[in-house]
């Protein structure tokens, strides 16, 4: 197994659950929960780094590759972020200004941006007089947004752990994360934080594939993989009252800024080198060749926005 032969790993099951009883049960436990997190961690390095396959992974893990993908696959990637900050920064769209109308109560001031990225919508809150706190779990991605939008005040943290005092705001905004989320530590969490009445708004800028060559673009960006996003998700108790909408809208962009998009997703961060850079040419060259794109420097992206709103009881 290639464990160091001076580590008596059944030695250090038997200290840690020396106690018995429900004492050395809650020791076990506490160790399950470090070493799996420290699992976890190693994981991450070894793809962020690509300094091991999902099958070499596997084997070491006592698992196929399906199995370690299942289980590991959706937290790499949304830990990937911070390895293209930059390129998400200067890529990834904004939102349409209804999207805040919908999203946030007019008697709202105190609103927390979630899982806010590099700011794409802390900016908005920001800029309608909102007092924003804006929380994200990547440093370097922490690092965009404040420079980006100095008017929020930005804390490290996640949806499962909000570095909040109780009933503390009066409306959360997560954009373009939840699906990345533990719904099941989430929604405590959140509705923690909200103060009464307080509303928890989701939002997603989804790709229109109504028109040819962005159904030809996605095409390219998930030969590897479809991640299938769920945009309008159940929200259990304590929230109530679910409303949805769907806001269609254009976002102009030039070439690079489309080629900074798709090098900041997830699923494209993690591929490795040589699949990453075919991906990216496949992209350049729809660019080129294409009748709507080709000799076009400027360029306009149709996006839907979907928002789902519920009240906290």
């Amino acid at each position: 197994m290639g464990v160091d032969s001076n580590v008596d790993l059944a030695g250090l099951v038997d200290a840690v659950a020396a106690p018995g009883g429900l004492v050395g049960l809650e020791r076990l436990t506490e160790s399950l929960v470090a070493m799996e997190g420290r699992r976890t961690s190693i994981i991450d390095g070894l793809r962020q780094g690509r300094a091991a396959s999902w099958d070499e992974i596997g084997r070491a893990c006592g698992m196929t590759r399906q199995g370690a993908t299942r289980r590991w696959s959706k937290q790499v990637h949304a830990g990937s972020f911070g390895a293209a900050a930059e390129a998400y920064r200067r890529g990834r769209p904004g939102y349409p200004q209804s999207a805040v109308e919908f999203a946030v109560p007019r008697r709202a001031k105190r609103v927390l941006d979630l899982g806010a990225g590099t700011g794409k919508f802390t900016e908005l809150l920001v800029a309608a007089g909102l007092d924003v706190v804006a929380v994200e779990p990547s440093e370097q991605m922490r690092a965009q947004l404040a420079a980006a939008v100095p008017g929020a005040a930005v804390r490290s943290g996640s949806a499962e752990s909000i570095p909040l005092p109780d009933a503390s705001v009066d409306a959360v905004v997560v954009a373009q994360a939840w699906h990345w989320v533990d719904t099941a530590l989430a929604v405590p969490e959140v509705a923690r934080v909200l103060r009464p009445g307080g509303a928890l708004s989701l939002v997603w800028n989804i790709r229109d594939h109504a028109e040819p060559w962005v159904a030809l673009l996605d095409n390219v960006l998930h030969q590897h993989t479809r991640q299938e996003i769920d945009t309008e998700p159940a929200l259990p108790s304590p929230f109530e009252q679910v409303e949805r909408t769907e806001i269609r809208w254009r976002h102009p962009l030039t070439r690079g800024e489309l080629l900074d998009m798709v090098a900041s997703r997830s699923y494209v961060i993690v591929l490795p080198e040589q699949e990453r850079a075919q991906l990216l040419g496949e992209v350049e060259e729809l660019l080129d060749s294409h009748p709507d794109l080709k000799g076009r420097d400027e360029l306009s992206m149709p996006y839907i926005t979907r928002c789902t709103r519920a009240l906290r009881a």
